[in-house]
């Protein structure tokens, strides 16, 4: 099981009203924060460490959640700056032990085999993976176009309608050449669809459970859906 990297600085702007100054990650689920559920399947599946990436109330993360989850090590890479999805998951993978990481964003939880992943993203040879989901609103998040398990390119969100869409989960080699973004960058708008044709990602198609809690309305339905995952 690869080390994992989770993005955990987001404000969650459009939650504010039911967050009251907690990170995006932190907002409850059933009496417990959605990281911690992010961070049990992690454990469950052997993860030896995560780095948490953080930013916006950084100190409410590392009180709760301390050096370790269970059996495995945590370590914290802090943005003092935001450094937008792309620069946060730079920062971060410089802390890892080996020569991948797992992406996780820390606002979706998505139910997939993250050993086949890795398997997948060592036998394509890529130095970037990225799991795609199908979806009936791919407006909300973009359709991704892939053609024979390579993303080959990332469709303007005004495409409507069932499409791929990028699943929130990556694993990135830490080698790999980041070209001529700046410190600050989006990982999908300002990376990955700019240089699509450079990287060739892997495109690891799962069919599993997907949430994103980031809108009021998926956050609400969390709550009664994502109760058997804080058991």
């Amino acid at each position: 099981m690869l080390e994992a990297v989770v993005l955990a600085g987001g404000l969650g702007t459009r939650l504010s009203s039911v967050l009251e100054g907690l990170p995006k990650p932190m907002a409850p689920i059933a009496g417990r924060p959605f990281l911690e559920i992010l961070l049990k399947g992690l454990l469950r599946c052997g993860c030896p460490q995560a780095i948490l990436s953080i930013g916006y109330r950084s100190h409410v993360i590392r009180d709760y959640f301390g050096d370790s989850f269970g059996a495995m090590r945590l370590r914290y890479s802090e943005e003092r700056d935001p450094l937008g999805t792309g620069g946060a998951i730079r920062q971060a993978l410089s802390l890892i032990d080996g020569k991948r990481g797992l992406i996780l964003n820390g606002d979706t939880l998505v139910t997939l085999d993250y050993d086949k992943m890795t398997r997948e993203h060592c036998e394509f040879g890529s130095h970037v993976s990225i799991a795609v989901i199908e979806s009936a609103d791919s407006q909300r998040y973009g359709k991704i176009v892939v053609n024979n398990g390579v993303v080959e390119r990332f469709a303007e969100k005004s495409d409507s309608g069932r499409g791929l869409i990028n699943a929130g989960v990556y694993i990135f080699d830490r080698d790999i050449s980041w070209g001529a973004v700046g410190q600050k960058f989006s990982i999908e708008k300002d990376f990955l669809a700019p240089s699509v044709a450079r990287l060739r990602p892997h495109a690891f198609l799962t069919s599993g459970y997907f949430i994103d809690i980031g809108v009021p309305e998926d956050y609400a339905r969390a709550q009664q859906e994502l109760a058997q995952f804080c058991e």
